[in-house]
């Protein structure tokens, strides 16, 4: 969603002193604060829901010059695989100040701040003030994109809700999930943006018609609370350089960089695919699995760390060959600039397979089970990682299921995995994507 916005001018607030937000995101980089929610009229009046370069969650609101509302949480957000729920709750009317704003993450209300400042009683809460333009994805006088995923946004004119109105805690998995239709009033500004293959992102699904306008391009894809999709992990020491909500990764200079997922196995049958964006005719694109205790090896060397290179790892490489504990030999075509790669890892007999364009390489069959036709051996023992990795200039997107390679749409969607995501080519029989469901049918 970077350097993506939406806006909408709302118009006069059922209650300027009472108001929720509630919102579900998952970040990607964070190098300069991210607005998630916000409005601007001038550098002394302005407030925003935004998280900042230091990883810590803030509401801040500017009135008349003076900072009359921030709190700014001790806790730091630096997980990159998983979803958050964000519920700001405000009723400025209360008594007791602490009550006044409240501020929860996964059903859990913060109580720890680094900054604590309450408003005075009365305060217009400045997000439901009358008659301003609300952003999502920006303030409205700043480069402060967004940059990551957001869902099931609710914004309520006149009430402050808890975050149990719009979640609740799985009783099988313990796990915090999104209520999909809360039981809310969302008065005369609120609205209920869905962001969940929903059509048209700006649409208003609370009865209001608060659509808001789309500033830029807007990527829809399947990764969602109820179904969390792997991404690339830019905590690994190389992994710079990463775009569109950690799928895509370019490269510059001359030095290896390296790409891991988000999401570990160790067990079952796993699809995903990758697109070379760009390939600087010399260097070689490897495409392949490492044991997930190779991602902290040699971390100051990533030119070391190249899929294949260990013992524990296997790449099939841009000039067809494949690589097993850095020994290379014959496997299968050549690919480059446009071409899908796709990867079949069961590890239910310890077998994997490569394809290029949709067909398997050296004449596998993915679902040739323990005969594994076709097939590159797996060492057993170890939790796998799906990586990638390429040496100066070059450009690759993943798809581990999102349906996008970068901001682009997959051409033709193949038969996809029965626990959800959208791929290229057809998804072998009885793989999965690298998602929870996909997980848990395992």
């Amino acid at each position: 969603m970077a350097n993506t916005f939406l806006s909408k001018t709302l118009g006069t607030s059922t209650n300027t002193y009472k108001g929720t937000v509630s919102l579900w995101f998952k970040k990607s980089q964070v190098s300069s604060d991210q607005v998630i929610y916000g409005n601007y009229t001038s550098g002394t009046q302005r407030g925003k829901l935004v998280l900042a370069s230091d990883n810590k969650l803030m509401y801040y609101q500017n009135d008349g010059g003076s900072v009359t509302i921030k709190l700014e949480t001790t806790r730091l957000f630096r997980d990159f695989s998983a979803w958050y729920h964000v519920v700001l709750s405000v009723d400025t009317t209360q008594g007791t100040a602490s009550d006044r704003v409240k501020l929860y993450v996964n059903g859990v209300q913060e109580t720890v701040f680094d900054t604590e400042t309450y408003p005075n009683q009365n305060t217009v809460f400045y997000l439901n003030a009358n008659s301003v333009t609300n952003y999502i994805g920006q303030e409205g006088n700043s480069s402060d994109y967004w940059d990551g995923s957001m869902t099931h946004i609710h914004v309520v004119d006149g009430t402050a809700y808890p975050a149990s109105t719009f979640g609740e805690t799985d009783s099988t998995s313990g796990i915090w999930i999104a209520k999909t239709a809360p039981s809310v009033t969302y008065g005369t500004n609120g609205f209920f943006l869905k962001f969940e293959n929903s059509g048209a992102m700006g649409t208003d699904s609370s009865g209001n018609s608060n659509t808001f306008t789309v500033g830029g391009t807007l990527t829809q894809n399947v990764d969602t609370p109820s179904n969390n999709f792997a991404t690339i992990n830019p905590l690994y020491y190389s992994s710079t350089g990463l775009l569109n909500g950690n799928l895509t990764a370019t490269s510059t200079g001359n030095s290896h960089k390296n790409y891991h997922s988000t999401i570990a196995v160790d067990s079952g049958k796993w699809y995903a695919e990758m697109k070379v964006n760009s390939w600087n005719g010399s260097n070689n694109i490897m495409f392949g699995i490492v044991a997930d205790s190779w991602n902290n090896i040699n971390s100051t060397s990533p030119g070391d760390n190249f899929a294949g290179n260990a013992s524990t790892g296997i790449g099939y490489g841009s000039d067809g060959q494949k690589i097993i504990a850095n020994s290379a030999s014959s496997y299968g075509n050549s690919f480059t600039t446009g071409d899908i790669l796709g990867i079949a890892l069961d590890l239910t007999n310890n077998k994997l397979y490569f394809s290029k364009n949709g067909t398997w390489q050296n004449s596998g069959v993915p679902t040739s089970g323990g005969t594994g036709t076709g097939a590159i051996d797996a060492p057993s023992g170890f939790t796998r990682l799906i990586t990638f990795s390429h040496y100066g200039s070059q450009s690759c997107s993943m798809n581990f299921g999102q349906g996008y390679f970068g901001t682009t749409q997959v051409a033709s969607a193949g038969t996809a995995p029965s626990e959800g995501g959208i791929f290229e080519y057809d998804c072998p029989s009885g793989y999965q994507a690298l998602c929870t469901k996909g997980i848990n049918s395992f």
